[in-house]
Formats: C-alpha cells, sequence, structure tokens
C-alpha cells in the first residue's frame, strides 16, 4: 500500500498536487466547521477523504493535522483508545514536519485522553510538553487553556493549592488576551477550589462572576457546569432553595447539551453513556450519604433526598411529555386518508410499542432512586429525628409515596392500552370486600369529616368467583375521589343486583357523594388520563386525573359499563355495571393470618442467614438497615457471580436476588443456583416491571417477587413467612 501510494504521488504533476492540497484544506477547514457544531461523524467523513487525499500527495503536515482533529473527534464522543491510536500517527508525523504548533495541539489533546481514562501523572506530563512547545513559538494566548486544563487535573488529584495556582494564572492569561469562555471556565472551577480550601463565601462569589460572563456570552456548557457548582455550593451553605433552583437549570440545560451529544453517539455508545451517567449519579449519592450517616447531618440528608425527588420529577415530566407525544402522532396517523390507512396503522402500532418500552424504561429508571427516597425517609423516621425535622420528613415521605403511585398509574395505564392487562378470577366474597375497601378509607374520609355508608342487597348473593383485585382497585379509586371531592358531607356505597342469567349476575355499584360536583361540559372528558375538572381544582386537590382512566380500562377489561352523574356544587354519582359468575364454594380462613406472630417469635433469628445481591451501594445500605432492624443479619454481594460462589460455599435461608447488575443477571445467577440448590428461597428483589417479565422470573426459579420501592410491611410480611414455611418444613 505504502509503494502504491509513492508511485502514485510521482504520476502526479505538481499543479494537480496543488489542486488536491487545496481540496485537502477545504475538506479540513469544513471539518473543523462541524466539529465546533457538534456534527462529528459529518467531520470524520470528510477527515477520512482528507486523509486518503493527503496520503497520496504525500503532505505530512496535512496527515498529521488530520489525525489529529480525529483524535479530538473520537476524544469528544467518548472512544479513548481510538483517540489514543490517531494522536500517536499525528505526533509522529508532526515530529518528521516539525510541525510544533500543531504538536503542541495534539499534546494538549492526548492530556485530555488521559484525563478521561484516569490516567493524571501521565496527563499533566502532555500538557507540560504542549505548554512548553506554545512558550516556544510565542503562542501565550494557547497556553491559558493547557494552564486551565492542569487545574483540572489537579482537582482530580485533591492538590486543591496547585489546583488554585493554576486557575489564577488562567485567568491573567485568559483577561490579558480577551479569552473569555476561558476566564469563565477558570472562575468557576476556582470556585470548586476556594469550597474545597474551606472558603465558601470567595466560592461563591467567583463562581457567580464565572456564570454571569457565561451568561452574558452563551457559553452554554461553562454555564451548565457553572449551574451545578453553585447548587453544591448553596446547598454547602444551607441554602437549599437556591441549590434547588441551580439543580434545575443545570438539568434542564445539560439535558439539552447530551441531547446533541448523543445524536453523535453510536447507539452502543449511547447506552453505555446512559449507564455510566446513572452509576456516577448513584456512587455520588452513596458517598455522599455515608458521609452523612458519620456525621448525623439530617438537615443535609433531607436536602439531598429532596434534590433526589426533583430529578425524579424532572425525568417522569420528560417521560409524560414523551409519552404524550407519541400519543398525538399516533392520533393524527390514524385520520389520514383512506389511502394511508395501512401505512398509519403500522406506524401506529410501531408508535404503541415505542411508547410501551419508552415508559417500561423510565419507569424502571425511576423506581430505583425512589426506593432510596422511601427507604430512608423511613429509616429516618424510625432514628428518633429532632422534631422541627419529623414534619419535613413526613412530607419527604409522601412525596416518594405518591410519585410511586403516579408511576404504579402510568404503567398500568400503558399495560390497559397495550392489551396486557388479564383478567385473574379467585372465590371471594364480595360484602366483605366492599366492606374492607370502605374501612380502609374510613380514616380518610373522617380526616375530611365525612360519613361513610355502605348498603348491600338482601336478595344478592355474597360469594363470586371473579378478579376481585381489579374490583378493589375500581373502588378504591371511586370511593377516594369521593372523599378527596368532598368536606364535611356523606358517601353512599351501594351494590345491588340489576339481573341474572343462571349463575351470572349484573351487579350495579353506586358511589355518591355531595361534595363539590362537576360541571357539564367537564364529565365528557372525566375518563380521559389526565383529566380534571380545571387546573384550580388540580392544584386545590391534587392529584393527576390518572384514577379515572385507570378506572374506565378495568372496567372494560371486566365487560362493564360505567356512568357519571353530576351536578356542579350538588355532588356526584359515579355508577359502574359488571357480570359477576356466583358460586357455591366454601371460602376457607387462613388460620395462618391469625398465628402470623406467634410463628415468627418462635424463630431463632440469630441463626437465620440471608445473602442480599445488590450492586447499588444505596440500595445495600437500605436492604441492610431494614433487615437489622427485623433482628436479622445479612451478607452482601454485588454481582451474580460472587452470589453463585457464595451459595456455593454457605447455607443461607434467603437470597435477595436483583436483577439488574454488571456481569450476569439476577435471573442467570438464580438458574445457575437452581442447578445446584433446589430447596433455597430466593427472592427477586426488583425495579422492573412485573407483569412484563412474570414468565421470566418463574423459568428462573424465584419463589416470589419483591417489587421496588416497596412498602416496608409488605416486605416484612413476605420474608417472614418464608422463614415460617422453612422452620416448618425442617421440622417434618
Amino acid at each position: 500500500m505504502v509503494l502504491s501510494c509513492s508511485v502514485f504521488s510521482q504520476e502526479i504533476t505538481t499543479q494537480e498536487k496543488d489542486t488536491i492540497q487545496q481540496n485537502v484544506n477545504n475538506l479540513i477547514r469544513l471539518a473543523q466547521k462541524d466539529i465546533d457544531n457538534s456534527n462529528y461523524f459529518k467531520a470524520q467523513n470528510a477527515l477520512e477523504t482528507a486523509l486518503v487525499q493527503a496520503t497520496a500527495i504525500g503532505y505530512h503536515k496535512s496527515i498529521g493535522l488530520i489525525h489529529s482533529k480525529l483524535g479530538k473527534i473520537e476524544y469528544i464522543i467518548e472512544e479513548p483508545d481510538a483517540a489514543i491510536t490517531h494522536l500517536t500517527k499525528a505526533v509522529a508525523t508532526q515530529r518528521i514536519s516539525d510541525d510544533k504548533i500543531n504538536l503542541a495541539e495534539s499534546y494538549k489533546t492526548f492530556g485530555n485522553v488521559y484525563v478521561a481514562k484516569k490516567e493524571y501523572n501521565t496527563a499533566l506530563d502532555y500538557y507540560k510538553s504542549s505548554k512548553n512547545l506554545f512558550e516556544q513559538e510565542g503562542l501565550n494566548d494557547f497556553v491559558a487553556e493547557v494552564e486551565l486544563n492542569k487545574g483540572l487535573t489537579y482537582i482530580a488529584l485533591k492538590d486543591y493549592n496547585k489546583a488554585k495556582l493554576l486557575f489564577e494564572n488562567t485567568i491573567a492569561l485568559a483577561s490579558r488576551y480577551n479569552l473569555k469562555k476561558i476566564h469563565s471556565s477558570a472562575q468557576i472551577n476556582l470556585g470548586i477550589v476556594y469550597a474545597k480550601l474551606n472558603n465558601i463565601e470567595k466560592a461563591i462569589e467567583v463562581t457567580n462572576n464565572g456564570v454571569n460572563e457565561a451568561i452574558n456570552n452563551d457559553f452554554e456548557n461553562v454555564l451548565s457546569h457553572g449551574y451545578f457548582v453553585l447548587s453544591d455550593l448553596n446547598q454547602e451553605s444551607n441554602n437549599y432553595k437556591l441549590a434547588n433552583d441551580y439543580l434545575k437549570k443545570h438539568i434542564k440545560l445539560s439535558d439539552s447539551l447530551l441531547s446533541v451529544k448523543r445524536q453523535n453517539m453510536s447507539p452502543e455508545k449511547r447506552l453505555e453513556h446512559l449507564i455510566k451517567s446513572q452509576t456516577e449519579y448513584q456512587e455520588k449519592q452513596a458517598a455522599d450519604l455515608e458521609e452523612l450517616q458519620d456525621s448525623k447531618n439530617l438537615s443535609k440528608l433531607t436536602a439531598i433526598l429532596s434534590v433526589a425527588l426533583i430529578t425524579i420529577l424532572s425525568l417522569l415530566t420528560l417521560s409524560l411529555y414523551k409519552n404524550n407525544r407519541i400519543r398525538l402522532k399516533t392520533n393524527n396517523m390514524l385520520h389520514k386518508k383512506n389511502g394511508e390507512l395501512i401505512l398509519a396503522k403500522e406506524k401506529a402500532e410501531l408508535a404503541s410499542k415505542t411508547k410501551a418500552n419508552f415508559l417500561s424504561t423510565v419507569t424502571h429508571e425511576l423506581r430505583t432512586p425512589l426506593y432510596a427516597v422511601t427507604g430512608l425517609s423511613n429509616m429516618l423516621l424510625d432514628e428518633n429525628p429532632k422534631p422541627e425535622q419529623v414534619q419535613h420528613l413526613k412530607s419527604l415521605k409522601f412525596s416518594g409515596d405518591y410519585l410511586l403511585t403516579f408511576i404504579n398509574d402510568i404503567l398500568q395505564i400503558n399495560k390497559i392500552e397495550a392489551n396486557k392487562v388479564e383478567v385473574e378470577p379467585e372465590v371471594f366474597n364480595l360484602k366483605k370486600k366492599v366492606a374492607n375497601v370502605i374501612a380502609a378509607l374510613n380514616n380518610s374520609a373522617i380526616d375530611n369529616s365525612i360519613k361513610l355508608h355502605f348498603e348491600y342487597d338482601k336478595d344478592l348473593p355474597e360469594n363470586y368467583n371473579a378478579d376481585q383485585l381489579k374490583i378493589s382497585q375500581i373502588l378504591i379509586n371511586l370511593i377516594g375521589n369521593s372523599i378527596k371531592f368532598t368536606k364535611d358531607g356523606d358517601i353512599w356505597v351501594r351494590v345491588y343486583k340489576l339481573n341474572n342469567i343462571g349463575k351470572t349476575y349484573s351487579i350495579r355499584f353506586e358511589i355518591e357523594d355531595n361534595g363539590i360536583g362537576i360541571s357539564k361540559e367537564k364529565q365528557e372528558h372525566m375518563f380521559e388520563s389526565f383529566s380534571q375538572g380545571s387546573i384550580q381544582i388540580n392544584r386545590k386537590y391534587g392529584g393527576t386525573g390518572l384514577g379515572l382512566s385507570i378506572v374506565k380500562g378495568l372496567i372494560d377489561i371486566l365487560k362493564g359499563k360505567i356512568y357519571l352523574k353530576s351536578e356542579l356544587g350538588k355532588g356526584s354519582t359515579f355508577i359502574f355495571e359488571i357480570p359477576l359468575n356466583y358460586t357455591e364454594q366454601v371460602i376457607e380462613e387462613e388460620e395462618t393470618k391469625k398465628n402470623y406472630f406467634k410463628n415468627i417469635s418462635e424463630i431463632e433469628l440469630s441463626t437465620i442467614k440471608i445473602l442480599v445481591v445488590e450492586d447499588n451501594k444505596i440500595n445495600q445500605m437500605i436492604t441492610k438497615k431494614i433487615l437489622n432492624k427485623m433482628n436479622l443479619n445479612c451478607d452482601i454481594v454485588d454481582n451474580g457471580e460472587d452470589a453463585v460462589e457464595q451459595v456455593r460455599n454457605t447455607n443461607y435461608d434467603v437470597v435477595l436476588m436483583d436483577i439488574h447488575m454488571p456481569g450476569i443477571s439476577g435471573l442467570e445467577a438464580t438458574k445457575i443456583i437452581r442447578g445446584f440448590k433446589k430447596d433455597l428461597t430466593i427472592f427477586a428483589l426488583t425495579a422492573v416491571t412485573l407483569e412484563d417479565k412474570m414468565h421470566e422470573f418463574e423459568e428462573a426459579g424465584f419463589d416470589d417477587i419483591i417489587s421496588k420501592p416497596f412498602k416496608q410491611e409488605d416486605f416484612e410480611k413476605k420474608l417472614y413467612q418464608a422463614l415460617i414455611e422453612e422452620e416448618v418444613t425442617t421440622i417434618k
């Protein structure tokens, strides 16, 4: 190949060489514009074309420059090994052609790459070489960026005094040569150093200066970083509101910048980037929480959890926005002309699948930090907080529980729309079921000074074989809705027979209240998602309007109908009718429930061995705390391979297995364990959507599933039941 290129170059005339060189220069110039506009792959293609032409005429200076720019692109799109390959070729060629200026630029990029690889001392060596060459060429304005990068490296090495001197020198050089972006960035990073040196007041002052300069000049990357730093600094100063405001600004701006960057990454790299970002965020949270545990700084911990909730809300808002965008596109497609209906149908189905996958992914990602928020809130409330902190923690817990309910509602709507909800009949007593729902909601009714009335048709049988869980959910939503919109009033729950054909009874349920009522124009849209009476009602009473949409979907699945009668200011009546199959089968009382806690007290908990398999440090801490509170001890491993080895070498009573982990997954680990340990109790402790994955859990060999985040009492009940059953089996 080298021989053919040299022969080819000899055959090219001087004029042709000049033309090719001019074309190479144009391609390099265009590529640089694309790099500046974040069109990295377009720039890459242009540079690769230029490289072929430059190699053909043997023009070393251009070859070196092209490799240097290709290395810079690989560094930007986070391919450090590919960057090193190009930069090595660039440096070798630039030395031959004695191109000191571009060689200095290559050394600088080399330094950036090794910082990304966390090889800081190697990076400093390259920065030193870059600075020396720039100074030799009299390009002191170029030295400013090198000094800035060295300062960032010393921050990573935690040598804050050296970092301070470098940033101060950078600011001086940037001022002299009017390098506003470098000047802005140096001030923000100097703020970080001042904070590390315990001068928060000075830190906030210089960071604000840098942020204002970034705002005035539209330096978006610098500004995003500045907002993040100001959020941290204000949190250190106990100014939590301002900290949250800056964090929201950072999230909004960084999301915009990351979306552009991710568009120029391969799909594999995008996924890796997302996982890396989440892992780093969770590791930072874990480090902060460990520090706070040591210092018992409850106020700061509350602030961190509040920030976590804001992050979750931001992600949830994004998911809802994208969900609605997909729905609008689907509806638009379905209204196309007849000639395009088939294509529109296919696109609508694809859009529906995309929406389902998107919501499943987003809600899974939201459940993981919610586990931290709800778990830590419960733990802190149990650890005797100061009286003035109790209300804040209760508010935090309420917010976490509310978000979890909201996420579950979105998932259920998603499943209903995707026809993934199945009817699961079982024998139950309808009268007792309705009475239990009313009893469960009675405290909420008392809080609103409401009296609940229950009427059950004396001619209506009580035992049926039907899906009692869905009936309960419908009643909880409708009665809960009436409680929310009624004050100092009454609610009547009536159940009576319409007719029956053989053992199939058509049953009417009525939930009547004398609350605020609903206007005629609003009644038409009450069963649509995210619909409520008005914005004012939404603000005053809360909620998202998902409950009635779920109710309508569940009633449709049960082959029923729902009606609404309401008058503004006079109350509302929700009526639904469903067919139920009567059964004469006797319903046995569960004797185990009566002796539940008695059986627990007979177990020697100190001998119980539990293995927790979880890669997230925060989740490890929470699960361990919950188990310790139950007087149970546990071992912890953070991957599937170690879990298998631990179970081989130790006799555990229960394994709590996470699903998504590095290496082999919890599903694979459980399959392997089942190969040599059939009788071990293994729970899937997971944030995935259970209904969609149930068959996978069963095939893997899990005994049961605990969905994160969970209610502590539900977790305790399942775990204790497993231990009681194991004790009984051992005795037998």
